[in-house]
This record gives structure tokens, C-alpha cells and sequence, in this order.
């Protein structure tokens, strides 16, 4: 059953754990894990469009994932690439707009043309805006966002939240309302930081190729349960 259009969270985010762990269970190599784990991510994209939620951050690529062994770092971008050119198609015909979180600079030049291309040609969309974090760390969107105010000579008592808001990756996407973690780890693991900090969180022991739609819209509506306080009492 889908959730209630009202309780539908405007912002989710997810972590798309597992892929490694399910390819090693069926005694497959770990790159067939992220290869299936990329056809769940487009399928969970169009549920999400469908139920309603406004916006969408996957946790696609973190700064610390160039620690992994070359060869499927290079799998990992060349992956990108390959989805990038060949479901541009997919993100026009629903209306969602792609935008990038992280540090673009430190990206392949073909993956930062392809971002950079997918960007414009989506930019007047106005259904699903999917936020795709690669090459992104929690802690240098705020390290970099910091060295933005420092270098307008913003002075210390001028900072205010909203500074710090206006100069991080998306400043214009609203704070997560839901996040979700496949693969049956609890922590947030560098996973946009300072945007969670009202999250109402879920954790499913599902690994991230076996993640379905029904599951998806099943914590959809565990959001529509929860008691949000904001640290107010109601």
C-alpha cells in the first residue's frame, strides 16, 4: 500500500549499501554486485518520482571509496560513464532533474562532461530533483563550504547557520526528512552530515541489490508514523 501523499517525506536520501556482500553470496564477482545494485538505484528513482518525493540524494560514490582496489574504482567510474550517456533518456521522459553533490574536481574529465551535460539538459525539469553524491565525504562538503566563507572575508560574527547552509554543495535543497540505509550496518558513514540533523532514520538488513520498490514505499509510510518534535514537544 502506498503512503498517504501527506505524510510523503519532501527530501529522502539513501545509502546503498551491500552491493559487495550480495555478489560474494552468490559467488559472484563484486562487480556484478554494483552492476545489479545500479538497476535497483533506476528503479527506486521512478518509485520515488511516483509517490510523490520531491527530492532524492543517492550515495553513489564517497571520498573515501578511492581506497578500494583500482580495478573497481575503475569499474565504479566507468560505470557512471555507461549509466550517465545511456539513461539520459530515462531521467527526460520522467522529468527528473540530475544534479551533482561533491567535489567535481577531483572526478575523471569524461564523468565530470557527463555530469556537467546530464545537468543542463535536465536543469528546467521540475518532477524528482536526484541528487547524485559521487566523490562526496560529509566532512569535506563542510571542510570546502568553510573555505568558501573565509575566502568572501566573511567575519566570524557574521556566520550564521544560513552561511554555512548557503555554501555547501546544494544550498537550495531542503534538509532530509528520511534516511535510508541498506546492508544491515547502522551508521551514517560520512553521508551528508549536516543535512541529517532531524533525519528520522531507517536501517534494513536488505542488501542493496535485493532492495525493491514495495520496500522502498514500506518505509515511506514508516516516515508517516514517526513523531517529528524538532526537539519541541507537541
Amino acid at each position: 500500500m502506498a503512503a498517504e501523499k501527506s505524510k510523503i517525506p519532501l527530501h529522502v536520501a539513501v545509502t546503498m549499501d551491500g552491493n559487495g556482500r550480495w555478489a560474494t553470496k552468490q559467488n559472484l564477482p563484486r562487480t556484478k554486485g554494483h552492476q545489479e545494485g545500479l538497476t535497483v538505484a533506476k528503479k527506486i528513482v521512478k518509485a520515488a518520482a511516483d509517490a510523490g518525493v520531491k527530492y532524492l540524494t543517492l550515495y553513489t560514490f564517497s571520498t573515501e571509496n578511492w581506497k578500494r582496489a583500482q580495478e573497481e574504482v575503475g569499474f565504479l567510474m566507468n560505470l557512471i560513464h555507461v549509466h550517465l550517456i545511456g539513461e539520459l533518456q530515462f531521467y527526460k521522459d520522467n522529468g527528473i532533474k540530475i544534479r551533482h553533490v561533491g567535489d567535481i574536481s577531483a572526478l575523471p574529465k569524461n564523468i565530470q562532461d557527463d555530469l556537467n551535460d546530464a545537468m543542463e539538459k535536465t536543469k528546467d525539469f521540475t518532477g524528482l530533483t536526484l541528487n547524485l553524491a559521487i566523490n562526496y565525504g560529509g566532512r569535506d562538503e563542510i571542510l570546502r563550504g568553510v573555505k568558501k566563507i573565509v575566502e568572501q572575508g566573511i567575519k566570524p560574527e557574521e556566520i550564521t547557520e544560513e552561511t554555512i547552509r548557503s555554501n555547501l554543495d546544494f544550498p537550495d535543497c531542503p534538509d532530509v526528512d528520511l534516511l535510508i540505509r541498506t546492508g544491515g550496518e547502522f551508521r551514517l558513514s560520512n553521508f551528508l552530515l549536516w543535512h541529517v540533523a532531524y533525519a528520522e532514520q531507517v536501517y534494513t538488513d536488505t542488501l542493496w541489490p535485493d532492495y525493491t520498490e514495495e520496500e522502498f514505499l514500506k518505509n515511506l509510510e514508516m516516515f508517516g508514523s514517526r513523531n517529528r518534535r524538532f526537539g519541541k514537544e507537541k
